[in-house]
């Protein structure tokens, strides 16, 4: 190249001096090299399989025997248990050599929070002028308040049942009607509205609330917000093992400890100053003191026209506080990219660390291990992000593995992150999850919660028809998984995510087989004690889980287009403003 530049310009100038030409010689020479220097800095990233084949079972089952043993002490947020899995955490990143993911040069990310127990002579009356029902804490209810003051009360607070406690315009759906609430209490039923469809009565309408799937209008956490929106003085949920998914020892075990909240400037007064769930039995007494049923009631809301019922009884309700405040700790390690043009976008899997801890109260065995609930998945997390590091050359984009806090108090580890982001969001193209993964064996399918929803399922489609297997949607939509883990955090800000669970076509047994380990599970182990590491699981399933979003990571971190919502998704609108806001390249 150089002699014939050379050459060339010797012939069109004609007679150029010596030292011209030496010039021109030598800038040719520069750019040569310049050029083949480029060429060498984008390198192509390795093959995954280097990574891939360092997923192991025996990783695997290490990771989750040790997080979930004992000595964790249920890896409760505030605990030295929380301590524990933070030194753990760290000394794994740093082992595989991933960096500190913290601009400080820290793996971690401080999340404050406030501890509040809600004593266990927490009380809860309703009355009339003919009769008085006195519940009791544990077997009837479990109440607590998120206000910080020590003495949280309801005083002769008008108790009104409101239906499904779900304000709907895009479903022409109140169940309010403008009703004035302040200061009352409110009764609320479990999930969304079961509106069934016009012309077949017993299929739920599609066109409403998801038909079979929960929307965001079905969780918990969205009537206690909508409670306090209405400045109503307590919110109590009726509690129903079946729409709700899980039976009331998962209630009364998540909900009657320690409870966390971020903290934030007016003190959680914004809350409700009583909160907490009823069982469906005790709500048929309460009931029973007005001559009316929970049958009639439920009846009633389903129909868009329903009205609030004043019950024309009054709600007492006193919860004695003791709170704390701490720094618990998101986990964070990165390791970037290797095409300087995109190294700064990220690619992001999460998982949560916690667990619920101990509790004294217990007969017998008192420690919430977690094995499954989430041990599983950060080992998962530890194992990606160790393949991720086996490869020569990386991915283009960064990768981001993102270990969290407080998951089990409300997904508030990674509501404080998405909220208070170390790398811009909207240079994040996805957020993978990983939550309670499979334990029993190899599958034909994988599981994708909230199928639907974004393009990153597409790539897993792809990856996992590579591997003879296939994608399938959430086989109990109705029990709204898509909004009870982390990802959440993160769609609802915008970023595309993806949460998958285990297949339930599993290899070599029967048809149902996976569908009733799944209920084994919630029914026996899950926020029970007994979550605990078994050495008989068959991990074989989990392990080809990984791979497949292993896969997913690295083509998502490769590939030219980011992610994207699909048309109808309720995260869409929110990532196409914020990388509107994005500066042009």
């Amino acid at each position: 190249m150089v002699l014939y530049c050379a050459k060339n310009l010797s012939i069109g100038a004609g007679k150029w001096r010596k030292f011209e030409f030496m010039k021109i010689f030598s800038i040719v020479c520069f750019l040569s090299f310049f050029l083949t220097s480029c060429t060498a800095s984008f390198t192509q990233p390795s093959s995954p399989e280097e990574g891939l084949k360092s997923i192991q079972i025996k990783h695997v089952s290490g990771h989750i025997q040790r997080l979930s043993s004992d000595d964790f002490q249920g890896r409760l947020p505030g605990s030295d248990g929380e301590l524990m899995t933070m030194k753990y955490l760290e000394t794994q990143f740093r082992g595989v050599g991933l960096v500190p993911g913290n601009s400080d040069g820290s793996y971690f990310q401080q999340v404050p929070l406030v501890g509040i127990t809600a004593e266990h002579e927490t009380q809860l009356r309703f009355s009339n002028e003919r009769q008085s029902l006195k519940l009791q804490y544990g077997k009837d209810f479990v109440g607590w308040s998120r206000r910080l003051v020590e003495k949280s009360v309801l005083r002769e607070s008008e108790v009104v049942f409101v239906g499904y406690g779900v304000q709907a315009p895009e479903f022409k759906w109140d169940d309010f009607k403008g009703e004035d609430l302040r200061g009352k209490t409110l009764i609320m039923l479990v999930n969304d509205p079961p509106v069934t469809h016009p012309s077949e009565p017993a299929k739920l309408d599609s066109n409403i609330f998801g038909g079979e799937a929960m929307t965001y209008y079905g969780r918990w956490t969205y009537k206690y917000e909508m409670a306090a929106q209405k400045g109503a003085a307590g919110c109590f949920i009726i509690h129903e093992a079946e729409p709700a998914g899980y039976p009331w020892e998962v209630v009364r075990g998540s909900w009657s400890g320690e409870q966390f909240d971020l903290i934030v400037p007016d003190q959680d007064r914004s809350h409700c100053a009583v909160e907490g769930w009823v069982t469906r039995a005790a709500a048929e007494r309460l009931l029973g003191l007005t001559g009316r049923s929970l049958k009639d009631l439920k009846a009633a809301a389903i129909r868009p026209d329903f009205r609030p019922v004043n019950l024309d009884v009054k709600a007492f309700a006193s919860v004695q506080n003791s709170f704390r405040t701490i720094n618990s700790n998101n986990v964070i390690a990165k390791l970037e990219g290797s095409d300087p043009s995109v190294k700064d976008e990220y690619v992001m899997y999460v998982a949560h660390w916690d667990h619920l801890g101990e509790d004294s109260s217990l007969e017998g065995d008192t420690i919430y291990n977690g094995a499954i609930d989430n041990a599983t998945g950060i080992a998962g997390l530890l194992e990606i992000a160790a393949a991720f590091a086996q490869l020569e050359v990386p991915p283009r984009r960064s990768l981001l593995f993102l270990a969290v806090t407080a998951e089990e108090q409300g997904l508030l580890g990674s509501r404080y992150y998405a909220e208070n982001p170390i790398y811009p969001l909207e240079k994040t193209l996805a957020a993978l999850n990983m939550d309670a993964m499979n334990i029993w064996g190899p599958t034909h399918d994988i599981t994708v919660v909230g199928m639907g929803n974004s393009t990153l399922e597409d790539v897993l489609e792809k990856v996992a028809m590579d591997a003879g297997r296939v994608v399938r949607p959430d086989p109990e939509p109705e029990k709204g998984y898509f909004y009870r883990s982390d990802h959440f955090s993160f769609a609802k800000v915008g970023v595309p995510s993806l949460y998958c669970e285990p297949g339930v076509n599993y290899i070599n047994r029967p048809k149902r087989w996976g569908l009733e380990r799944r209920e084994e599970y919630i029914k026996d182990y899950y926020h029970k004690p007994s979550d605990e590491f078994d050495p008989n699981w068959n991990l074989t399933g989990l392990v080809e889980d990984l791979r497949l979003l292993f896969k997913v990571g690295y083509r998502v971190a490769n590939q030219k287009h980011y992610p994207e919502w699909k048309v109808g998704t309720e995260f869409k609108s929110r990532r196409e403003s914020m990388l509107k806001m994005m500066p042009e390249n």
